[in-house]
């Protein structure tokens, strides 16, 4: 079933904008927490014609083929690191709900399915001088993308592969919002970060991340990867120091 907005409001039960196609959702979340947009409030898409992820990548986003949403919140400034966990572990849970299994985090944020990945998140901070007036949590799950003949086919996934059958778009956005709202409200919480901890496929590997190569050791409360190089020093890196990162690399 397509997305429109009559079906949206039959399941969508908070303030949200619909568009049949936009830029980066991402973007109208901000113009519109700056117009005064309530926390909760949520931008949603059918196609996106510049979505991004880390480091300004370009997100695919084809029409009818994914699910391309931005959720405002009000955080406080010190739970931002935390939205990374709320995003990947409310797509882990969705992916689980369409009875996915081998679903695994590769931290910070990407969720995979049998390795690959179907999904990713960009949180998005908006300041006021100092003052930290909110935030924006895009995400964007993979759900009939065609990933079978082009260059991401070792990469990426999407969940009707996986599930065989067709998915309700609208159903989708509607318990995805579901588990962001349960995972949001314990933002503050040490559930949060064992539940996200515990779904991590990154810890134990040997990766390479921000020019430290070594074994993930822990992840820590504020989202931070412990690395233990070959020299036995131990390092923290944080989501702000990488691009994209290996796993799996060579000793």
């Amino acid at each position: 079933m397509t997305l429109s907005q009559k079906l949206l409001e039959q399941r969508v039960t908070r303030p949200f904008k619909y568009f049949e196609q936009v830029d980066s959702t991402n973007d109208v979340a901000k113009a519109w927490l700056a117009a005064g947009a309530p926390e909760g409030a949520v931008v949603i898409a059918n196609e996106q014609t510049r979505g991004r992820g880390r480091r300004g990548r370009a997100w695919q986003t084809p029409p009818g083929a994914s699910l391309a949403l931005s959720v405002i919140l009000k955080p406080e400034s010190a739970q931002l690191s935390r939205l990374n966990m709320v995003a990947s572990l409310g797509v882990y849970d969705l992916a689980r709900e369409c009875g996915c299994e081998n679903v695994g985090i590769k931290w910070p944020n990407d969720v995979q399915v049998r390795g690959l990945k179907v999904s990713g998140a960009l949180p998005e901070a908006v300041w006021e001088g100092s003052r930290l007036r909110g935030a924006i949590l895009g995400i964007g799950v993979n759900i009939r993308v065609n990933f079978h003949d082009g260059d991401l086919r070792h990469s990426a996934i999407s969940l009707e592969d996986v599930v065989k059958r067709r998915l309700d778009r609208c159903e989708l956005i509607a318990s995805l919002l579901s588990r962001i709202d349960h995972w949001y409200h314990r933002i503050n919480s040490p559930t949060l970060v064992a539940n996200w901890k515990c779904r991590l496929t990154t810890l134990n590997q040997i990766v390479a991340i921000g020019g430290v190569k070594g074994i993930a050791l822990d992840a820590l409360a504020d989202g931070a990867l412990t690395i233990r190089d070959a020299m036995g020093q131990l390092h923290q890196v944080r989501t702000d120091d990488i691009d994209e990162y290996a796993i799996g690399v060579p000793r």
